[in-house]
């Protein structure tokens, strides 16, 4: 699917509404396949984003798991990791 859209449960702290904005931005974006879209598609790209980002955040706020919270940092680092390995730099 889309990259860049990451993993947004079970962390700790919970992912903002930022965190949980940007992912619905691209979410959208791969849908409709605009990066940014015309003046007359506007209007819905952003009703799309406001929709997709609040059943993005019901869904965080009712998911519920025994595992501990994931460290961000970590996984940053083994991001990191995988695309020094990956392509070289």
């Amino acid at each position: 699917m889309c990259r860049n859209i990451k993993t947004l449960f079970n962390f700790e702290p919970p992912a903002t509404d930022d965190e949980v904005r940007a992912s619905a931005i691209q979410f959208v974006r791969k849908l409709s396949g605009f990066h940014e879209p015309s003046k007359a598609n506007k209007a819905v790209f952003d009703r799309a984003v406001d929709r997709v980002s609040a059943a993005a955040r019901e869904l965080l706020d009712a998911l519920v798991t025994a595992a501990e919270p994931r460290d961000r940092e970590l996984d940053a680092e083994r991001a990191r990791a995988r695309a020094k390995e990956r392509f070289g730099r």
